[in-house]
């Protein structure tokens, strides 16, 4: 009886097994023969792409602008309002850090206070110096007469005392013509004492005002009606309190023109070549998956640049964007399907139908009546999806849509010369370009 059920028992696990391999060897066949037909249409060769959307035009909102002029270089953001708030003409938007500022007033007002005692002091200094030479004048003409008095009334002396009387006079009037120009030259000279003292004292006095009139624009308001957008920095992060302005580029915020949009986006280096002003775009918002619009590329930047995070090249494209919707609103992340080129009546199979036999001959896997050969293709461009066959197959042919195994060693179906129609399709096949990285495109090598 023990002897029976032992019997049993290993009869079924043998039945179990046998039906495990059975349904995963139907399993494996099933994956390996499933066969896509070749499409022929219109094949769409394009690049995807995420980027932002942005206004085409915006209103800056500044700080102050002549930071420069008082050797302020940067001023951090004390606060500003919720990003996305609609603000008003005239409305408060953000305050700057006044510290800085405040220290260059109080040395202002410093330096005001000593340049008016100083201005004080050169007015009273040169009052009393005129003053002095004005007395010199009065008293040296007084000499003059008192000496022409001496000379009339020596007429009846000696000659001897006559000519010494016409000496003093002359004397007297000498030293008066010295002091006379003496005079004129101090005066011009306390002119120009006083100037100095006063440009300085009104240097200051304009320093001061300025630095006074500056610190009423570190309150800042909107210039017009809007939405209010973070401006963002060089890493493309929106500055927010706590980030510093430039004194060169004092733009803390912007309001956009809404009825007009556009999307920023990069191309890696090895697409951007295929990307042309002009060339249509399909645009999806990832906030709202249902909403599509149509595009065209208007600008494309000749310089790449390195993203931050990044170790690839990449160039910057700008997308306008046809038509408006009030629920899109600027930094909404875009995705952007750029149309390089369109090929009318195409025969188009999957990217993972292609395989690459010694990277010199790209084939697929045809069924061919009951059986399946290894067919060499020759292909052109490609899309994400699906790659344009130039040569080697049929509208109707089907393949598989991955290796078999099995068919390693068999030879691949070569495709017969054809001249000069070949040598066309090889240099099409040249120009084009992959981007599938698990299918090598190759062709067959010919000596």
């Amino acid at each position: 009886m023990k002897k029976n059920n032992k019997i049993a028992l290993i009869g079924g696990v043998a039945i179990i097994a046998i039906l495990v391999l059975v349904f995963s060897g139907s399993s494996s066949d099933a994956t390996a023969e499933v066969v896509v037909d070749v499409e022929q249409g219109e094949f769409v060769v394009d690049i995807m792409t995420s980027g932002a959307l942005d206004a085409k035009n915006s209103v800056p909102i500044k700080g102050p602008n002549g930071l420069r002029n008082y050797r302020i270089w940067n001023v951090t953001i004390q606060h500003i309002i919720d990003e996305g708030t609609e603000v008003k003409q005239g409305q408060y938007v953000a305050r700057l850090d006044p510290s800085e500022l405040t220290g260059k007033i109080k040395d202002a007002q410093l330096g005001v206070d000593e340049t008016q005692s100083k201005f004080t002091q050169t007015k009273l200094d040169t009052a009393l110096t005129m003053r002095q030479a004005r007395d010199e004048l009065i008293n040296l003409g007084y000499t003059v007469r008192e000496k022409q008095l001496t000379l009339d009334q020596s007429q009846f002396e000696p000659p001897a005392t006559i000519q010494k009387a016409e000496i003093e006079l002359e004397k007297a009037q000498r030293s008066l013509k010295q002091a006379t120009e003496n005079y004129e030259i101090k005066r011009q000279q306390n002119v120009a004492k006083m100037q100095e003292a006063s440009a300085e004292l009104r240097g200051d006095k304009n320093e001061l005002e300025g630095l006074m009139a500056l610190s009423k624009d570190f309150t800042i308001i909107a210039p017009q009606t809007g939405m209010l957008i973070y401006k963002r920095s060089w890493d493309g992060k929106p500055i927010k309190a706590g980030s510093q302005v430039s004194a060169w580029d004092p733009v803390v915020a912007t309001l956009p023109d809404l009825s007009k949009m556009i999307s920023k986006t990069y191309v890696n280096e090895v697409d951007i070549r295929k990307v042309k002003a002009g060339q249509s775009v399909e645009i999806g918002f990832d906030a709202f998956p249902d909403k599509s619009l149509e595009g065209k590329v208007t600008k494309v930047a000749n310089v790449g640049e390195q993203r931050p995070n990044s170790d690839a090249k990449v160039f910057e494209v700008e997308i306008e964007v046809f038509g408006t919707d009030p629920l899109l609103k600027p930094g909404m992340t875009t995705s952007n399907k750029i149309i390089t080129k369109t090929v009318e009546d195409a025969l188009f199979i999957p990217l993972e139908s292609l395989h690459s036999q010694y990277d010199s001959i790209t084939y697929v896997f045809k069924k061919s009546g009951g059986s399946t050969v290894k067919q060499e293709v020759i292909i052109g461009d490609a899309n994400a999806e699906n790659v344009h066959i130039v040569a080697g197959l049929e509208a109707g042919d089907r393949v598989n849509l991955s290796s078999l195994q099995g068919m390693e060693n068999k030879e691949v179906n070569l495709l017969p010369e054809m001249d000069g129609k070949r040598n066309k399709q090889e240099e099409a096949a040249a120009e084009a370009e992959v981007t599938n990285p698990q299918a090598t495109p190759g062709r067959r090598r010919r000596n």
